[in-house]
This record gives C-alpha cells, structure tokens and sequence, in this order.
C-alpha cells in the first residue's frame, strides 16, 4: 500500500509538500522524524469508519486545531510564493469548535472560512484535501488580483 502511494503524482505537488513543512513545523518532540509523508498527513484523512467514530457533537483536541492551523498557514505559503506579498493566516476557535479562518494580504481579506465542527476536521482523501486548498487559492488569487492596490498595503 505504501509503495502505490508513494507512486502517486499528489506527493510531488507542492501544496503536499507544503503541509508535510507545516506538520514537521509542529512536531517540536521528533515524533515524526523518519515518518513518511503519508503517515505525517495521516491524521487529515477522515474515511467514512474515521469519521464515523467522532462524535456529531464534540470539543476539537489540540492536535486537531493545530491540523487546522497546519492547512491554512500551508494555503498561505503558497499565495506568497504566487503572489511575493505577504500572507497572514488567521484562526480563531471558539473551545467547542466553531470560528473563523481568515488569511490576509495587506489589507486584503483573501480567504473567509467559517469553520464548523471543527473536532471532525479532515477529508475523505490527500486528494480531496488538494482541491479544497486548490479551490481556496484559486479565489485568494483572484481576489488579490482584482484589489492589488489593497493587497499591497
């Protein structure tokens, strides 16, 4: 299994390589020195039996809320490799999983998300997890694009 997903083109892409910075960036203890990437990203892999387990109802721990961290500040790195201005991701959590993530450019809001649920925080796969990231650096670009004076404040 591992050799079929270590074949797959996702893991080459740079948000992939990005969130595998990001997670490594958290890991103060070297619990995930010699982990491969499929197994640092693990945690973001909500399958139906995974999800199925978590609770409707239920507080985020703070390894989730630091996943949800890891996914925004990885979108913001790559808006400032796109764009050379600076990125600000912002998340703000209510303790039972509810609020906000916000990455600024300048003065410029390029991503709104309001979070849910927070504690059943994942996707059905890397894959999924890419197009989401993707979708949401689609729309900051083109915001950034179409306020550029805003953006470079």
């Amino acid at each position: 299994m591992t050799e079929t997903l270590a074949a797959d083109p996702i893991m080459e892409t740079d948000f992939i390589k990005e969130m595998t910075r990001q997670m490594r960036a958290l890991d103060t203890y070297g619990t995930y020195q010699g982990w491969s990437v499929e197994k640092i990203l693990d945690p973001f892999v909500l399958t139906r039996e995974r999800k199925a387990a978590i609770p409707l109802v239920g507080d985020p721990d703070d390894e989730t809320i630091s996943r949800v961290k890891a996914f925004y500040n990885a979108i913001a790195v790559l808006i400032e490799k796109e764009c050379k201005l600076m990125a600000v991701p912002l998340v703000h959590l209510t303790h039972e999983g509810f609020g906000r993530a916000l990455v600024t450019v300048g003065k410029l809001v390029a991503i709104d998300r309001t979070l849910r649920d927070v504690h059943r925080f994942g996707f059905a796969s890397l894959s999924k997890m890419k197009d989401e990231a993707d979708k949401q650096l689609g729309v900051a670009l083109e915001r950034i694009g179409q306020y550029p004076a805003v953006a470079g404040l």
